[in-house]
């Protein structure tokens, strides 16, 4: 029986870095930042410290702090709010990826349906209420039903009948 394996990405992979990018760029907007009560504040704080430092920048007043700290403490808020939504979109890249690749290893299962008396293969996202179908126990589940079900014991258990409900 093989195995399929899922291909590892990297967390620097091209192909999520970029739509993450621009993503995060999207994100900024406050109708959707607002969805996080902590990074509103941060860039309110952002947008503050940036009017504030190109206030100093047009017309300084005498008591006004130095114009690199109030443009270094703005540069910092805005670095924060959009790493917070870089790495939130990278993560949300990486997620659609990972089902991506699962949704293509799935498989079909095939159940076994009673038909009229006969047997016939179906997919199992086929199957609806009240059709039945065949179960085929193994020797160890056997054991183990008879050991827990030991009213059972002598029947007849190499094939169960179960209905779908």
């Amino acid at each position: 029986m093989s195995h399929a394996t899922l291909k590892e990405r990297s967390l620097l992979d091209p192909s999520i870095l970029g739509p993450a990018f621009l993503q995060s760029l999207g994100k900024l907007a406050p109708w959707q930042v607002i969805r996080n009560p902590v990074m509103f504040v941060v860039e309110i704080g952002s947008v503050l410290t940036l009017g504030l430092w190109l206030r100093d920048l047009l017309a300084r007043p005498a008591a006004a702090p130095p114009l690199w700290f109030t443009g270094a403490v703005s540069l910092w808020l805005w670095f924060t709010v959009l790493f917070a939504n870089f790495a939130e979109a990278v993560a949300e890249g990486r997620g659609k990826a990972q089902a991506a690749t699962l949704r293509k290893m799935r498989k079909e299962i095939t159940a076994r349906k009673l038909v009229d008396g006969k047997e016939e293969r179906a997919p199992a996202s086929t199957l609806r209420k009240g059709d039945t179908v065949v179960a085929e126990v193994k020797a160890r589940t056997a054991c183990a039903a008879i050991s827990r079900y030991p009213a059972a014991g002598n029947t007849a258990l190499p094939w169960m009948r179960w209905s779908v409900r």
